[in-house]
């Protein structure tokens, strides 16, 4: 082998490029619901608790699958599980098309049930996949990077869905729902072709594989179901951390509702709000994920590394609870901007957090734990949410903002208390003495 074949073998990129195609699919079929809520509200005559019944459809789905997707990506391995979940999210989320509107709430809640466990298997694939491919020392960034394309489908879609969907009439609302299946079948025949466990891979290099392996330690096969690491304070602290998912929802579902009824913001006119918003969520995306790598580089360790980058990343948020107090669109769109930004450097790193810590063949399982937390949390806050906005009016928004922006240092702390030092565990889960 030349010296030049070793300098260039980096396959590990291409599969990440690959993270970041279906995490972008994944977010514009979540997204798109939200740019066209408050034109779908109008056609179908949708209440707030309407609106709220239906992502908690999704988020309920999301929970179970969590639980279960995350054990079978786990027992089939990533190539087969990856499949099963893109192919099934993306076959419900092409049938919210077929809703007609005599049964619109349940339609909708019907397609969103179904969309939302599908998507549950997306993270934790994407996250054991980063596991298998990545050093330590790299799988903040690699997450970051993908999780970036998080805001890539965000974008899209209300460029997309303005340029498509009539505002007033809702006419052709079906076509972006059927979009995203071109996508996923394309991506599903990709994935087939190039997806092989480093060590199997013809195109990875014994140097590259070298470099993969050179901070973990080699397992066996044996499974490991997620009852074995659910009584684990570290399952606990990254579950803990992942409460957080609540406020990125909350941008992600009610954002676009959110500048309706407070800046009369509509489907023709949301793209450059979003395009913002969630443009600064990518440079926090990638940005988070490049700083702990940075610090460990420089010595730090990796609890050190990890943790101080989520103190920043919370600091960073607090200033999103201004938003509930300014009259300024285009202020609490910055706002909104930079609190998604602090959000995806901490989810950056949060997902990291797991395979720091526990091994391989229990990440999926351990992300998938935590996952369900989210969403549980997701749940309480639309509801909660949608009742207030219907009783008491935009007060919900101020709450909502209030909550988004100081959760993050209160639920850090609580990280800490469970897992003060980032002790790797064993493939038994028995802590690695040092």
């Amino acid at each position: 082998m030349t010296k030049s074949t070793t300098q260039v073998s980096k396959y590990r990129y291409r599969i990440l490029a690959m993270l970041v195609y279906a995490t972008t699919i994944n977010y514009f079929d979540r997204s798109i619901i939200g740019v066209m809520a408050p034109t779908l509200e109008k056609m179908f005559h949708w209440s707030n608790t309407d609106y709220a019944n239906i992502m908690i459809a999704f988020k309920v789905a999301y929970a179970i699958g969590m639980l279960t997707m995350g054990g079978i990506i786990d027992r089939l391995g990533t190539k087969k599980g990856y499949t099963l979940a893109i192919g099934i999210w993306s076959l419900f989320g092409m049938l919210h098309a077929a809703v007609r509107p005599a049964f619109s709430v349940i339609g909708f809640a019907a397609a969103r049930f179904g969309l939302g466990f599908g998507e549950s298997g997306h993270f934790p694939a994407a996250q054991k996949t980063v596991a298998e491919w990545f050093p330590k020392k790299e799988r903040a960034f690699a997450t970051g990077l993908f999780n970036a394309a998080t805001s890539i489908g965000a974008i899209m879609a209300p460029f997309i869905v303005g340029w498509i969907v009539d505002e007033y009439t809702g006419q052709n609302w079906q076509i972006p729902f059927l979009f995203t299946g071109v996508l996923s079948f394309i991506w599903i025949i990709l994935w087939h072709r190039m997806y092989k466990k480093p060590e199997d891979h013809p195109n990875v290099t014994k140097e590259e594989l070298a470099y993969i392996n050179a901070d973990t330690t080699a397992e066996s096969d044996e499974k490991i179901a997620w009852r074995k690491v659910l009584p684990k304070r570290q399952t606990w602290a990254f579950a803990t951390a992942k409460i957080t998912d609540a406020v990125w929802w909350f941008y992600l579902f009610w954002g676009a509702k959110f500048l309706a009824d407070t800046f009369d913001v509509n489907i023709k006119n949301i793209g450059i709000p979003f395009l913002i918003m969630y443009l600064l969520a990518d440079g926090g995306s990638i940005f988070g994920g490049w700083l702990s790598g940075a610090f460990m580089n420089k010595g730090w360790t990796t609890n050190k590394a990890r943790k101080m980058t989520l103190l920043l990343c919370a600091l960073i948020i607090l200033p999103v609870s201004y938003v509930a107090i300014t009259d300024s669109k285009w202020l609490a769109v910055v706002l909104i901007g930079i609190g998604a930004a602090g959000h995806q450097a901490w989810s950056a790193n949060i997902f990291t957090l797991v395979s720091d810590v526990f091994p391989k063949k229990a990440v999926a399982s351990v992300t998938g734990i935590g996952g369900m937390i989210g969403a549980v949390a997701g749940i309480v806050g639309d509801k909660l949410l949608g009742t207030v906005l219907d009783t008491a009016g935009n007060t919900g928004y101020f709450w909502a903002f209030m909550i988004a922006g100081f959760a993050y240092l209160f639920i850090l702390g609580l990280v800490h208390l469970l897992m003060p030092n980032m002790t790797p565990l064993d493939e038994n889960l028995n802590e690695v003495k040092e």
